[in-house]
């Protein structure tokens, strides 16, 4: 598949770093598989990695948490 960003690279499976912001809240989460361009970087997750992506990311939030780097687990 062509990429939607550079229009020039194909996506490859890789793992890569998902950053989330919400208010003052930032939560880093680290080797998230995904599909990423070979050329520019630019990723795409599967609707089952967005969904755990966003619920870790939601657990941070409702902590409190300012900053958390977590490692995705499935």
């Amino acid at each position: 598949m062509t990429c939607v960003v550079c229009k020039s690279g194909h996506y490859k499976g890789g793992f890569t770093i998902v950053v989330l912001t919400k208010g003052d809240s930032a939560v880093i989460i680290k080797h998230v598989p995904a599909l990423i361009c070979d050329q520019c970087g630019e990723y795409i997750l599967s609707k089952e990695i967005t969904k755990l992506v966003l619920a870790m990311a939601n657990e941070a939030y409702s902590k409190g948490t300012e900053v958390e780097i977590r490692r995705f687990v499935a």
